[in-house]
This record gives C-alpha cells, structure tokens and sequence, in this order.
C-alpha cells in the first residue's frame, strides 16, 4: 500500500536507466574518442529518466566557482548530443585536458565563422575565460542538477 502524500507532493518512478557518473579527466576525453567510456565506467551511477542520448553522464561539481547556484558535490547530467544556447550551462574541455562546468555565453563569430563564446564562473571571484583567447571545446550541455542535502 503506497502512503498517503499531502497535496503538493507526488511519488516519482526511480528511474529507468543507470548513467554513469564520471571524473573530469575522463569528461575531458569527451570529445576525441567515439566511445568514451564503457559499461561499469565511473566512480558512481545515478539512475534517472530515459530521456538523453546514449552518451549523456554525470558530473559531480567541485570547488566554489559556481556558488551560489550550485554546490561542491552537486552533480550535474551532461548530454553531448544537445547544443548550447546562451545562458546554458555546459560542461567544456580545458587545455589541461579536464572538464570544467560554467555558464555559457555567446559573444560573437570570428572571421572564419567560429563562435565566440566565454564560459562564466556564477562566483566573481573567479575568471571569465573566452574561446579566442584560450583553447576551450564544448563538451555537452546540461540538462539536470541534483543537489543532495546533508547533515553532519
């Protein structure tokens, strides 16, 4: 017998399918190799809808860049297939090799046709970095956030 729920709550299903749940290195590889990860890769598997592309995964947030909006330990889903739009946020590679997760936000095309685009930490006391300026790749788009509340 499910339980009774007040008005404004509903139960949910938990979830169709696995998704990993990869480092940054890994999420850094994204986009030079056709598969890139396996089946049991990532340190974690969070279980959600259906409803992403083959390659869609997990990040987990960390450091303070993103406050206030998201928290270190938050994790994020980011889809590869879907396209940024401005004010998206996205998963990017940097030139170590690693992801990064930062707003997105478009700032125009150079000559060759290319967008321009800067990625923006949601804390000021961190650097915008612009596309023309430093070597950056978009790795995929986000299209979830989850937040875990906990107590010590």
């Amino acid at each position: 017998m499910e339980p009774k729920m007040d008005q404004n709550v509903v139960a949910v299903s938990p979830g169709a399918r696995a998704y990993p749940v990869i480092s940054h290195i890994q999420a850094g590889h994204m986009k030079e190799i056709a598969e890139p990860y396996g089946p049991g890769d990532g340190f974690d598997i969070e279980y959600g809808d259906n409803d992403a592309s083959q390659w869609a995964f997990f990040l987990e947030i960390k450091g303070d860049s993103m406050l206030p909006e998201f928290n270190e330990g938050d994790r994020v889903r980011i889809d590869p297939e879907i396209q940024p739009r401005p004010g998206d946020f996205v998963a990017a590679k940097n030139g170590k090799q690693e992801a990064t997760f930062k707003k997105y936000r478009v700032r125009g095309i150079d000559e060759k046709g290319n967008e321009i685009f800067e990625l923006v930490p949601l804390n000021d006391n961190y650097p915008v970095m612009r596309s023309d300026e430093h070597h950056m790749v978009v790795i995929g788009t986000m299209t979830e956030h989850r937040r875990k509340f906990r107590r010590k």
